[in-house]
């Protein structure tokens, strides 16, 4: 196996294992609105990747990205489907909807074979296929079945996996170009924190330490995961990538029955019962395939 596609799968742990693990974060700022919670993962996200870059005197690289216009557009429009995406999730569990968060990283690695199929010429296996074909029945049978269409997952699913193809297309690195994204959505960011901010912990000044510790943590929770993700994209097809995707849904489930008490309906185990046997059908494609790499 190539090193480059080693390190893709390494990266691609770390970052599904973090975005699990991160509604235990967001639940602390459970007071707080989605939106406040949301300018501050922007702006804190920043000033983060401001210091990195710096660090690492790759500022170079940002500035060159911002005489490219066809570039910059791109990350535009990458960063409105983040910010998009960035806010459901943190809507999703400060409303009790971690479930719904679930499904839709459950869905996700199976959007990224669509596309990785339609966009990036990725050839698909008839097991592949299957996964695909079990998936969409799972949906049908709750829309025909219950009536009702899971709009949360699907919301996040979508946003996610349109945004990781532009990344995987655009030809910018991982940090420069996230942090462009941030520069992209800090100034709403800042204007809502200073004009419409209004729960208790709006004025930083009045907070305790560890109230700001959270908050301020808000960019590092945001940051890391998705730097590990942009990393693993560029190095791993966007159909393998998906092989490992289902490890984060995996943490938010088990948090959001085991610890939050979420109520797990009849219409959820079908749905979740199909997503499951897709994901099954489809890790063991992907591995297999994975076997024939080793030489």
């Amino acid at each position: 196996m190539k090193i480059e596609t080693k390190h893709g799968m390494i990266y691609a742990v770390f970052a599904f294992v973090m975005w699990g693990l991160a509604p235990l974060f967001f639940k602390q700022l459970q007071f707080m609105p989605s939106l406040e919670i949301l300018a501050h993962r922007v702006i804190w996200s920043a000033l983060l990747l401001v210091v990195i870059i710096g660090l690492r005197k790759n500022l170079h690289k940002v500035k060159a990205i911002l005489t490219e216009p066809k570039t910059l557009l791109v990350l535009v429009v990458s960063a409105s489907l983040l910010g998009f995406n960035w806010w459901l999730f943190i809507w999703s569990i400060n409303n009790d909807h971690i479930l719904d968060a679930s499904l839709g990283y459950y869905i996700n690695p199976l959007l990224n074979i669509a596309l990785g199929t339609l966009f990036l010429k990725e050839r698909l296996s008839k097991l592949q296929y299957t996964a695909v074909a079990l998936a969409v029945v799972g949906v049908m049978i709750q829309v025909v079945t219950f009536g009702s269409f899971p709009i949360i997952a699907f919301s996040l699913a979508i946003s996610f996996a349109i945004y990781g193809l532009i990344r995987k297309l655009a030809a910018v690195d991982a940090m420069p170009g996230l942090l462009i994204e941030s520069l992209v959505l800090i100034l709403p960011a800042i204007v809502y924190w200073y004009g419409f901010a209004d729960s208790p912990a709006a004025n930083l000044l009045e907070n305790s330490w560890y109230l700001n510790a959270l908050i301020i943590g808000a960019g590092l929770v945001t940051t890391a995961p998705l730097l590990c993700f942009v990393e693993a994209a560029r190095r791993l097809e966007y159909s393998t990538l998906g092989f490992f995707q289902y490890i984060g849904p995996s943490i938010m489930f088990m948090f959001a029955v085991f610890y939050y008490h979420e109520q797990f309906d009849q219409e959820r185990w079908v749905t979740f019962g199909f997503i499951w046997a897709a994901l099954v059908v489809y890790s063991y494609s992907s591995y297999r395939n994975m076997k024939k790499l080793k030489p």
